[in-house]
């Protein structure tokens, strides 16, 4: 493969700065805005069309206003947490305060809306690659989050397909809470999500009560075999099943990668997220601010929605001072 086959540069959308990732050679091209590390784009090339199989945000003013939490990196928590409150080493925590009632909310953690460092992106003959990195997670910045992240974002553009690894480090002087997860969403096609194929691997469901919170211990683990609606384990149509749920026990391939799929059976054409650990939360796109079940979220987490309140997650999103964690994960394109 020539050293010229991959290739990086800068653009803008509006007032925003991307970076331009391209594969000339398999037609693929991925644009990420420095604000909040995003993907707005990632294009297939297939015969004489491009299609962007990111339902990204499609211009600066959603870069702004963030509809739907578009491909979001999400730390130092994923997903939501229970009435905006946690407890961690004994002492309780508001991520809202003043605020009552309904209003209350915390979800997709802290970083949508920052514009990162560009760290570094470049090109050579097995890639294109970029990283990210901010500092805007320290004590006294976001209520109730008293805890000091350095958080750095990469993106690789190889032969595989996209891959994303997050790094964070706890920079501060206490333990810490904190896990990743990355919420983007595919699309297939023009037409709606309902014929397109879905497998998840994995050996249970995560069961939540009516604001997607899981449920106390155990009553959370539910075998996929008990929810036979929800069962993507074969490959099958979504139809019109309404998902918005975290599945778990992620069966991983012979590579240590664990594959949820998504295929457009008309055209052939499909994708796979991939993650070494963790849970994948899928989402039908049912209640979108626009094109509403025009595509699917394919969420890889490291932990799970209100990870900070269970006591089965507390290993896992404990991160002690002076140390790092990483979380990989990534997209495969499957051509027909």
């Amino acid at each position: 493969m020539p050293s010229h086959a991959y290739r990086a540069g800068r653009s803008s959308v509006g007032p925003h700065e991307i970076v331009i990732l391209e594969d000339p050679s398999r037609g693929r091209r991925v644009r990420i805005a420095r604000r909040g590390a995003t993907v707005i784009g990632l294009e297939q090339t297939l015969g004489a069309a491009t299609l962007d199989l990111a339902d990204g945000y499609r211009d600066a003013a959603e870069l702004d206003s963030r509809p739907s939490s578009r491909f979001a990196i999400m730390a130092p928590f994923a997903n939501r947490i229970d009435d905006a409150r946690y407890s961690f080493d004994g002492e309780t925590h508001d991520l809202q305060p003043g605020i009552e009632g309904a209003q209350r909310a915390a979800r997709h953690g802290f970083v949508r809306g920052v514009d990162f460092e560009l760290a570094g992106f470049g090109a050579n003959e097995l890639g294109a690659h970029v990283e990210f990195r901010t500092s805007a997670i320290r004590p006294g910045v976001h209520p109730g989050y008293p805890f000091a992240i350095d958080l750095s974002i990469s993106y690789l553009l190889d032969a595989d397909g996209l891959t994303l690894e997050a790094g964070m480090r706890n920079v501060g002087d206490r333990a810490a809470p904190c896990f990743f997860g990355w919420h983007p969403y595919f699309r297939l096609g023009d037409a709606p999500a309902d014929a397109w194929e879905l497998q998840i691997p994995a050996e249970t469901i995560v069961r939540t009560d009516a604001h997607y919170i899981p449920l106390p211990g155990k009553a959370a683990h539910v075998p996929m075999q008990e929810e036979p609606a929800l069962d993507f384990r074969r490959p099958r149509p979504i139809g019109a099943h309404e998902i918005n749920h975290a599945y778990a026990q992620l069966r991983l391939d012979e590579d240590g990668r664990a594959r949820t799929r998504l295929r457009d059976p008309d055209s052939g054409l499909g994708l796979a997220v991939w993650q070494e650990s963790g849970v994948m939360l899928v989402f039908t796109a049912d209640t979108v601010t626009r094109d509403v079940r025009r595509s699917v979220a394919l969420e890889p987490m490291e932990s799970w929605a209100d990870a900070f309140n269970r006591a089965d997650c507390a290993d896992a999103i404990r991160l002690e001072p002076g140390t790092e964690r990483r979380f990989r994960c990534g997209v495969e394109i499957e051509l027909p």
